[in-house]
């Protein structure tokens, strides 16, 4: 992989806790400073398309992020995209030809001390060079079907169904 086309939508692992209003917002997406202070070797752009938790990504959000990616020129896509719909949309995905789509996210935010966004995106690089085209869902450690996964929200992680 020389390149690889980063599709941002939000969820938790870009977002920022404002103690002044006791809430969490959706900030700019952190992948690209991840990947640049890891010394990724290989090019990458990011595209920031959305900034939403996933519960509120409508049918019309998930046909926005289906035509960025199917109107981009490299094969391999990572998609940041909060946990609780991220399933979903990696089904609408699937339509897309020729290209190998990871999807991952977190379940802490990325600026937070022992958040699992450094090693879900690590695991979803990997799986982008390794795996055949089509549409895959990289959580926990694993990288999943999105036909054969659910996200197990009391256990707060993802397994097959």
């Amino acid at each position: 992989m020389q390149h690889l086309t980063i599709v941002t939508t939000g969820g938790t692992i870009d977002k920022i806790y404002f103690d002044d209003k006791s809430e969490y917002q959706i900030g700019a997406p952190q992948i690209g400073d991840i990947l640049e202070q890891l010394g990724a070797a290989f090019a990458f752009d990011v595209i920031p398309i959305l900034r939403k938790d996933s519960l509120h990504i409508t049918d019309d959000d998930r046909e926005l992020i289906r035509r960025t990616i199917a109107q981009q020129p490299h094969r391999h896509v990572l998609v940041t995209h909060g946990t609780d719909t991220m399933v979903e949309t990696a089904q609408v995905l699937m339509t897309i030809p020729d290209k190998v789509i990871v999807m991952t996210g977190a379940l802490n935010p990325a600026r937070f001390q022992g958040s699992d966004a450094v090693f879900n995106i690590g695991c979803a690089v990997g799986a982008l060079q390794a795996l055949d085209n089509g549409v895959y869902i990289a959580m926990n450690g694993r990288v999943w079907d999105p036909r054969t996964v659910k996200k197990n929200r009391a256990a707060n992680r993802f397994e097959a169904m």
